[in-house]
């Protein structure tokens, strides 16, 4: 049963499909205020411009997101939750390697999102030059003043706004199929662009077609949006959204084509945007109106997607823990302050930088291209490794998608010129995520565990020596062991050394994160009577944790129960002070002084405790009350400084 954030699951009603669409067609919905236009430019209209164009966008829609997306990736569903993170947490057990591709692909969905807001609210709010007397108002200072309230609203969550979602969409996409039916009734013809001969042609023979991908791509770019919010709505109310949706954008579509061959051959747009030509005028203040609303859904899916994707990010240790915020009580709805003041800054530059639509789109798309490769690598792993499909049909598919997204990418590649000040962006996210993910790599080789059995008799000692002063009644360490009867050296060291810490309950909290997104339950190991116990918590991979409050349940609870003998015995409390007494001992790790490093790992080392110092503390990161919690400093010696020549002066006259 698809299990999703908003209760969702497989069933499919009008309510569950309205929800569908209001949620994740903002990107590819909106697509029609400017593909035609990117396609069609300056370049004098003909037959086989107009008709492979369309024809070009007809067969990409329905091998990209059709095929590939609605019916493939789809079937990667990780306890009701998709996304580039849910496929990755389902194949990373069968290749070390298959990281990479991940932050690849989680790099430039990103990135490539901050240019989303901005070409969809410009190519909205554009349509005002429509009118007459307002074909030289400047748009960038709305446009900008738009995604400014649209970033500053998110702190307040979007569950009020989120419910006219569906309702409007539903508008959408009735105009764009209304508007286009009426088009294609005065240029019927215009269905021949289906004919795959026409994209071929286009293609081969038209000057330059190929390069002409860049534009046509513009039309898939939400698909991956598809896949990732397969949590909020399910498969089954993505699949027969998507039937009703295609429709109405390739109607649109042919509307707009249809149009432009009225205009005659060899006539020119001049900067008209056939999406507001094919508008009545008394109809097109509303249809800006319904345009600019569904830019805002657009962009709300892509912030709502980033905060997700950062989520996951954190809780697959690829990215640094940043403080997270839950706005509402709705599961699963998040704010991310850091990752929305970066995305607004970037999307405002965007707008401020190109001034309006026609210029981003020849930078929009080039990222997303490589976010599709890196998902048909991870799609080919989850289909022979967990569906066990023919090795022969995966590598088929692999060629097959592997073909069209590499010419999508090379046609996108003379993008670069448009966007190179966007490459540095983007190669800040890449090394983030793999210094992240690699160092700590290095960091989890130099956790040493050990039995804890070795060290009942001293810890029982210990708790019973009156001579020490008492640390603590309850005293709580957080311990990577996935083992019941292990515990980090570190954790033994902190017990006993230098000041010996007292308590009369050891307990030992382990967080687990899962590869299921929601999982949320724990389990209780007694390793000594009333005196030593370790709780295994186990965490999906889309759950903040908050370890403290997790603590106290199940303390409660085990209270409750009048399990491990916990009822019968003090808890620290006082008459002054009715709270137990427990703390929280956390062990960070920093690069000792005694290290010598090779080039490589110094640097990725040294970036990763940059990046640390950066991010969240440890204990705010688990959910710890700085009150209740001592940080302890343990050093990290990766590789010791071997060669010291150190000589004592005046041994000679000490000799005589």
């Amino acid at each position: 049963m698809e299990k999703v954030k908003n209760g969702i699951n497989g069933k499919v009603t009008a309510a569950t499909l309205l929800v569908a669409l209001g949620i994740i067609y903002g990107d590819i919905g909106t697509s029609p205020l400017y593909v035609l236009k990117a396609i069609i430019g300056e370049r004098p209209i003909t037959e086989i411009l107009v008709y492979g164009g369309i024809s070009c966008v007809f067969w990409t829609l329905t091998f990209q997101t059709t095929i590939k997306y609605i019916w493939l990736t789809l079937k990667a569903d990780n306890h009701g939750e998709g996304g580039i993170f849910s496929l990755y947490a389902l194949v990373r057990r069968y290749r070390n390697w298959l990281a990479i591709p991940t932050i690849i692909g989680a790099t430039t969905l990103l990135a490539d999102g901050i240019l989303t807001p901005p070409i969809s609210v410009a190519s909205a709010v554009e349509g005002i030059t429509n009118f007459k007397g307002l074909e030289n108002i400047p748009t960038v200072p709305i446009v900008v003043l738009i995604l400014s309230a649209l970033f500053f609203f998110q702190r307040f969550g979007t569950h009020k706004v989120g419910s006219t979602f569906g309702p409007a969409m539903l508008v959408w996409f009735t105009m764009l199929s209304t508007l286009g039916l009426i088009q294609i009734f005065y240029h019927p013809a215009i269905f021949k662009a289906l004919n795959p001969v026409y994209a071929i042609r286009f293609l081969t023979e038209y000057p330059h077609g190929f390069w002409f991908l860049g534009a046509v791509f513009l039309a898939t770019t939400g698909a991956e949006a598809l896949y990732s919010d397969l949590g909020h709505c399910g498969r089954k109310n993505i699949r027969i959204t998507w039937a009703a949706v295609k429709v109405c954008l390739l109607l649109n579509y042919m509307g707009q084509a249809a149009w432009i061959m009225n205009l005659g051959e060899g006539n020119l747009l001049n900067g008209q945007n056939p999406f507001y030509e094919i508008m009545p005028n008394w109809f097109l203040p509303f249809g800006i109106a319904i345009a600019t609303l569904a830019a805002i859904i657009a962009s709300q899916a892509m912030i709502s997607g980033s905060y997700t994707l950062i989520s996951e990010a954190m809780n697959l240790n690829f990215w640094p823990r940043v403080a997270v915020r839950q706005p509402t009580e709705l599961k699963g709805q998040i704010y991310i302050p850091s990752v929305n003041n970066i995305l607004w800054v970037g999307c405002i530059l965007m707008i401020l930088y190109f001034q309006n639509s026609t210029h981003m789109e020849a930078a929009y798309g080039f990222s997303i291209t490589i976010t599709m490769l890196m998902t048909t690598i991870l799609l080919a792993h989850y289909l022979y490794y967990k569906l066990r499909w023919n090795g022969w049909l995966v590598i088929a598919l692999v060629l097959f998608f592997g073909t069209i997204e590499t010419s999508f990418f090379i046609a996108n590649v003379a993008k670069i010129k448009e966007r190179w000040m966007f490459l540095f962006f983007e190669l800040f996210i890449f090394l983030v995520m793999y210094v992240w993910f690699y160092a700590r790599k290095i960091n989890n080789r130099f956790t040493k565990f050990v039995d804890l059995g070795k060290y009942v008799s001293e810890i029982k000692e210990l708790s019973q020596d009156e001579t020490i002063p008492k640390f603590s009644t309850h005293l709580i360490y957080l311990t990577k062991a996935n083992n019941r009867h292990e515990v980090e050296e570190k954790i033994i060291k902190s017990i006993f050394a230098r000041k010996p810490k007292r308590a009369d309950v050891y307990w030992f909290v382990h967080i687990h994160r899962t590869e299921e997104p929601y999982t949320l339950n724990y389990n209780v190991s007694e390793l000594v009577d009333d005196k030593v116990i370790k709780i295994n918590v186990n965490v999906g991979f889309r759950i903040q944790p908050r370890t403290e409050l997790y603590f106290k349940k199940i303390m409660q609870e085990l209270v409750a129960n009048k399990e491990l003998n916990l009822h019968t015995r003090p808890d620290g409390s006082t008459k002054y002070n009715s709270e137990p007494d427990f703390k929280f001992v956390v062990l960070e790790k920093f690069l000792s002084v005694e290290n010598e490093f090779a080039l490589k790992e110094g640097v990725l080392l040294n970036s990763y405790f940059l990046l640390k110092r950066m991010g969240l503390s440890d204990e705010r990161a688990f959910g710890l009350e700085k009150n209740d919690v001592i940080v302890e400093q343990v050093p990290l010696v990766y590789q010791a400084a071997s060669k010291i020549e150190l000589k004592r002066e005046g041994n000679e006259e000490a000799k005589a």
